[in-house]
């Protein structure tokens, strides 16, 4: 029986210029596809040598209502000067476009490279630069968009990955017996819903960029409510405790030019991180029928990546079964 093509496939370089230009813009030359997966994001230039990024969303991930909140939490946050790239919106003030069933938006490009988490200086302008949207995502709340529950998250990943078939009997076990386990370690740390706030939901370095120790955040996707520290535990990735304790201090001191921070979130750091593996290897899996996941990740049919995958979590079980290591 012929397979159903990827949405994805049916998006050419011809179909994405179409869909700018049906804005009003005029493309001289090709987009430049960016490295993503989860949506597809081109770079553009116009004529008049502006720069844009154009995200053409995934298909019935998000509603409609769910990309606005976004894109209006990015105009909130320009519009109190904070260093992120809001949706571009035409003369009736609309940010999600349509073309030939796709959903688009259309963002300035912010220009840049990574940080460097091992400098003192980086690591305090980007807690700087969190706490400022921390300060802005606390004066409202989402209606629509996910509200992060460490319990239904977990359980979700290990569903997903179970239900494949990309482990062996030997594996499907291991990873049964270590992903109930981490559930039932995990179980202890739910936080009161009433403390969310609005986040980015996603920051690792590669939706950073800038120079000279002033950053941006992009790619506000995976937005949603959630404890402040979930969009700072990934900038804190010392193993030593002398460099801990400088990560540690570097960013809550900036963060707190804008905003006070819970210490006893730093808590969550270890299952938050436990969250993140889970749930990446659910995400391989869930998006395989993308033509574009089994060329960027081949080793995910490699039954030697799944036996690393569970030794890794069996190594986070272990680091969970011990103090916190990040406490202020």
């Amino acid at each position: 029986m012929e397979r159903t093509p990827h949405p994805f496939a049916e998006l050419s370089p011809a179909r994405v210029v179409a869909a700018v230009e049906s804005l009003g813009f005029w493309l001289p030359g090709e987009p430049f596809a960016l490295n993503s997966y989860e949506n597809r994001v081109y770079l553009i230039h116009d004529d008049e040598r502006r720069r844009w990024v154009v995200k053409f969303y995934r298909p019935e991930r998000w509603t409609d209502a769910q990309i606005q909140e976004e894109h209006d939490f990015l105009a909130e946050l320009v519009a109190e000067e904070v260093a992120v790239a809001a949706p571009w919106r035409d003369a009736a003030r609309t940010s999600l476009h349509r073309a030939e069933g796709f959903r688009f938006a259309l963002f300035p490009q912010l220009p840049g490279q990574a940080p460097e988490l091992e400098n003192p200086a980086h690591l305090f302008v980007l807690g700087e630069l969190i706490g400022a949207v921390h300060a802005v995502g606390e004066r409202s709340r989402f209606v629509h968009r996910t509200t992060q529950d460490l319990d239904r998250m977990v359980l979700e990943a290990r569903e997903g990955v179970l239900d494949s078939p990309w482990l062996d009997r030997r594996q499907r076990e291991a990873y049964g017996r270590i992903t109930l386990a981490l559930h039932e370690r995990l179980a202890g740390h739910a936080w009161r819903p009433e403390r969310a706030i609005r986040v980015h939901g996603d920051c690792h370095i590669g939706n950073i960029l800038g120079r000279d120790e002033a950053f941006a955040l992009v790619d506000f996707d995976d937005c949603l409510m959630a404890p402040a520290v979930q969009d700072l535990w990934m900038l804190l990735t010392a193993e030593q405790d002398e460099e801990r304790h400088m990560q540690l201090s570097e960013v809550i001191e900036g963060y707190e030019q804008h905003r006070e921070f819970d210490r006893h979130e730093l808590s969550l750091v270890e299952p938050l991180r436990t969250l993140r593996l889970l749930r990446h290897s659910a995400w391989l899996v869930a998006r395989w029928e993308d033509p574009a996941f089994p060329s960027a990740f081949p080793w995910l049919a490699d039954a030697g990546y799944w036996d690393g995958h569970i030794r890794l979590l069996e190594q986070q079980r272990q680091v969970l079964e011990r103090a916190p290591r990040w406490l202020a």
